[in-house]
């Protein structure tokens, strides 16, 4: 069975993707967790010039992308106009994650669609051998860790008005707004 769907470590959980613009596959990740379809997944990417085709960049998200990326933190941000366009989402994630597999992954593919490997409100699978035996036989391509990951969630931050942690990972408010004081925003 061909699949365009990817198993792979990042620097915090597995993550279950493909590419952003691979609808059929992207659906195919929300039936297999049984997640619900007004739960967006989140944009990863191997740099942060990709993400202007899909986001609005301002002054704060560039800030933070400085500090934190490649890392743990999950920004969420407007979209741009065309991507609203095309896809109805006022909002995206986004994220570089800290792991050389996962960048060299999306590197070759591109930016992707990405959520933790689980079921829908399950903690994130992380051991490789459990996620084979869970999803192997779907033909997936699932990759073994290179290099330990934390096994905790990125930091989640809305960005789209006054700042608000979503999910709180190893990055806490108090360093985020630290990065961010001082600065014209």
């Amino acid at each position: 069975m061909k699949t365009n769907i990817l198993i792979f470590p990042t620097d915090t959980v597995y993550g279950i993707g493909a590419k952003v613009n691979d609808q059929n596959s992207i659906n195919k990740i929300y039936e297999i967790k049984g997640r619900n379809f007004n739960k967006p997944l989140v944009l990863l990417s191997n740099d942060f010039e990709s993400f202007r085709e899909y986001v609005m960049i301002d002054k704060r998200l560039v800030t933070l992308a400085k500090s934190f990326w490649p890392g743990a933190l999950t920004l969420i941000v407007k979209t741009s106009e065309s991507y609203r366009m095309k896809t109805g989402h006022e909002t995206l994630g986004i994220r570089i994650p800290n792991h050389k597999l996962a960048l060299k992954i999306l590197k070759e593919n591109g930016p992707m669609k990405v959520t933790s490997v689980n079921d829908s409100n399950d903690a994130p699978l992380n051991d490789y051998e459990t996620i084979k035996n869970k999803y192997g036989h779907y033909g997936f391509k699932i990759y073994k860790k290179s290099l330990d990951n934390m096994g905790v969630a990125s930091t989640v931050l809305d960005l789209t008005g006054d700042l608000k942690i979503l999910r709180e990972g190893l990055i806490k408010l108090e360093e985020i707004k630290s990065v961010l004081k001082g600065e014209n925003l």
